[in-house]
């Protein structure tokens, strides 16, 4: 009688302690906006966001109305990174983990030069024979990373920097002078970028084309820009410039009528669908990035942030409303995390009254449950051993052996399972 006593304590001990994680848990997963602030100045913007949502990269203007890099965390709040001693300088994205950021900063001769930082070191990534340089995107371990470089001629090209060295991606002709590379799959095998191609008719008006290379070989695929790509490189993200024809008896002009964001899939590295137009056409229409499954992707349109689905185009302004107080609104979506969760950008803040970085939390798409990790059903020893062989990692993928969605598997899921073990077998 004394045992079942004690074991009916224990069981309603433990039913509250699990049942108050979870409470706590499930408030915690909910939409959430944070305004980073800036680094003393006016005005802030986050450009990049790590895979957890942790770090966040980005630029603002300090007491001095210099426009400086940052890089921005919960704990320590936003921190300069500084310049190579000029007056400027911009981070625009981060490594997975957060540790390596890369961007452009200013040198004391007015030079802006392309840089990886990490540890609190800053280093120049250097240039192709010329004078400047910049970096955008950033493979998933930080090993590759790809922007532009001048070359002795002042050419911009596209260009990886990779194991201490600065390689062009191709070549570069008086058809096609400038070219860019905007962002890189996880592996560092695909970049994508733009290409300044001039019109062959006698306007020699300046056009772009976007681009997708992959072990040296590119394809151009719109007339456009392509800002980014998936994690595995199937599926870009940009902008598509709407190219219409001026002809007179002297001949054609080439010029954008409008633009628009767009999403372009490959299979089997081979361009297989026609670029999907994301909203409707306009001006200051684009894609800025994409999450790694290429499932969702973030932009602006007319000034105001959207996030694009299966599902079609949202204002995210209508979406988390309920979030933006003050008259405060989010103009533009820059990045967003891995897993499709945190969203970065500007917007401007109605409690400060300026445009200001914003770290967007959606919510987490896990939900809780009662532990049953393999879903079929029964709470047994395969979900026991699922949970135990997991335990100690963290991360916003860990699955259903993530059972109270706090992102760490840990007691508190552990004791979940053995809770409710032997439910429903």
């Amino acid at each position: 009688m004394m045992r079942r006593i004690a074991q009916n304590r224990f069981k309603a001990l433990t039913s509250a302690c699990v049942l108050s994680m979870m409470a706590t848990v499930a408030w915690s997963q909910g939409p959430s906006i944070r305004w980073l602030g800036t680094l003393g100045g006016d005005w802030s913007s986050a450009f990049g966001v790590s895979a957890d949502g942790s770090v966040v990269v980005g630029r603002s203007r300090n007491s001095t109305g210099q426009e400086i890099a940052f890089r921005w965390t919960a704990l320590g709040g936003m921190q300069s990174l500084g310049t190579f001693g000029g007056d400027r300088s911009g981070a625009v994205s981060v490594s997975a983990n957060g540790n390596i950021v890369v961007g452009w900063a200013y040198d004391a001769q007015g030079r802006w030069r392309a840089f990886r930082w990490e540890n609190n070191q800053m280093q120049d990534l250097g240039t192709l024979g010329g004078n400047y340089a910049e970096a955008y995107g950033i493979s998933a371990d930080g090993s590759v990373i790809v922007g532009y470089a001048a070359d002795s001629q002042g050419r911009w090209r596209a260009c990886r920097w990779a194991n201490g060295a600065v390689t062009a991606l191709f070549g570069s002709d008086w058809l096609y002078p400038h070219s860019w590379a905007w962002d890189v799959s996880d592996d560092g095998s695909v970049i994508v970028g733009s290409i300044w191609k001039y019109s062959d008719d006698y306007y020699y008006y300046p056009l772009n084309r976007a681009f997708r290379w992959r072990q040296g070989s590119r394809q151009n695929f719109m007339d456009g820009i392509a800002y980014a790509v998936s994690a595995d490189g199937t599926v870009v993200a940009g902008r598509n410039d709407d190219t219409q024809y001026d002809c007179d008896y002297y001949g054609c002009r080439e010029y954008v009528a409008g633009d628009y964001a767009s999403r372009t899939t490959w299979s089997n590295n081979t361009y297989n669908t026609q670029t999907r137009r994301l909203g409707n056409y306009s001006f200051g229409h684009s894609a800025f990035d994409i999450s790694a499954d290429g499932s969702i992707v973030v932009g602006i349109s007319d000034d105001k942030a959207f996030r694009w689905t299966q599902s079609g185009v949202e204002d995210l302004n209508v979406t988390y409303a309920n979030l933006l107080t003050n008259g405060s609104r989010l103009i533009s979506a820059f990045a967003i995390s891995r897993n499709g969760r945190y969203i970065v950008g500007v917007g401007y803040n109605g409690a400060t009254r300026r445009d200001e970085a914003f770290l967007l939390d959606t919510g987490s798409r896990c939900t809780p449950h009662n532990g049953d990790a393999d879903n079929n059903g029964c709470i047994d020893d395969a979900d026991l051993l699922a949970v135990l062989f997991a335990f100690g990692n963290t991360g916003s993928d860990l699955g259903r052996v993530d059972v109270n969605c706090d992102q760490t598997v840990d007691d508190a899921d552990l004791l979940q399972v053995l809770f409710n073990f032997g439910s429903g077998c």
